[in-house]
């Protein structure tokens, strides 16, 4: 009788563990990068939502770049991580199935090409014969290229030298290369620490590149609700973020451990609103998506239509 009660008691007991066990596990990749990602890790926001769903969040990075945290994903890694619309065009191109379920504008100040403060360079036609690193495929190589059809330069007559970010500013400092196409939050330290200047930025440049959110397609197909649960904790992070730029700023130093000066610049220019991906967006990161393959960045238009989702729906 007495082997029966404690059989009986560790059932039981065995049966209460597994229910208080997480039945969802989510594993974010975050990048080096001022997004409202990086301030939900910060606010523990995406924890406090989620547990009440019996959601376990587990964070990894952070990835200097989009392309790193894609490649964990596709390994199978992470589920969910943010990076660029560009960054998304080359990531499908390549055959990753993942999904776009939020869309973010990105302003004209968080993305440029730099020079060195002492460089003779004063103009992009000036970039002829010279070395630019860019993150390859990315924004980084969308800028250049964009940047170099305005100008009316042939875009083989710029060397580009596919680097990291990290990389590239060593590159850039050292002399190795001429210029540096980059964004925020890279391109604000390097023009508040006056080690280089703006050749051209986002407007100059004809920029229509975007923050974008992505989850791995199996993530999304056995686990919507939660998806959906993040695009919303993300919207009252942007929200937070618009109404109190330099708090976001302060975070963003804090969180990627960058000089405090930048603070000001990353929340005058990275709190863009955050929405839905919706019939306009798809078309234009289609149009981005052309826009890749005439210019040989990419052999051919990847689908995309079937890989974004309206969330909100």
């Amino acid at each position: 009788m007495l082997r029966v009660v404690c059989f009986a008691v560790l059932v039981l007991f065995a049966g209460t563990a597994r229910a208080e066990e997480p039945a969802v596990a989510l594993r974010i990749g975050y990048l080096k990068g001022t997004n409202d990602l990086t301030l939900a890790k910060a606010h523990g926001s995406l924890e406090r939502a989620l547990e009440p769903r019996g959601v376990k969040v587990s964070w990894a990075g952070p990835f200097a770049a989009s392309a790193p945290a894609v490649e964990a994903m596709n390994g199978g890694a992470i589920d969910l991580t943010v990076g660029s619309s560009t960054s998304f065009i080359t990531s499908r191109a390549g055959g990753v199935k993942l999904v776009m379920f939020a869309y973010q504008p990105q302003s004209a100040g968080d993305e440029g090409i730099v020079v060195r403060a002492d460089s003779p360079l004063h103009s992009v036609a000036e970039l002829a014969g010279r070395t630019v690193a860019v993150n390859r495929g990315g924004t980084g190589e969308y800028l250049l290229v964009r940047a170099l059809n305005k100008a009316n330069v042939p875009a083989d007559r710029v060397t580009r030298a596919y680097l990291a970010p990290p990389d590239s500013s060593s590159a850039l400092s050292g002399g190795h290369v001429d210029a540096w196409a980059t964004w925020d939050p890279f391109l604000s330290v390097v023009l508040e620490n006056g080690s280089a200047r703006l050749l051209a930025d986002g407007a100059q440049i004809g920029s229509e590149n975007a923050i974008a959110y992505f989850v791995s397609q199996s993530f999304l197909a056995s686990h919507r609700p939660v998806v959906a649960a993040v695009f919303e904790v993300l919207r009252s992070e942007n929200a937070r973020a618009r109404a109190h730029t330099q708090e976001a700023g302060e975070i963003w130093v804090r969180e990627l451990g960058l000089p405090a000066g930048v603070a000001a610049r990353l929340g005058e220019y990275n709190t863009d609103p955050l929405g839905p991906v919706g019939p306009a967006e798809t078309a234009h990161i289609e149009h981005i998506a052309d826009w890749y393959v005439d210019n040989r960045i990419i052999p051919a238009r990847p689908d995309i239509a079937s890989f974004v989702t309206d969330i909100s729906r």
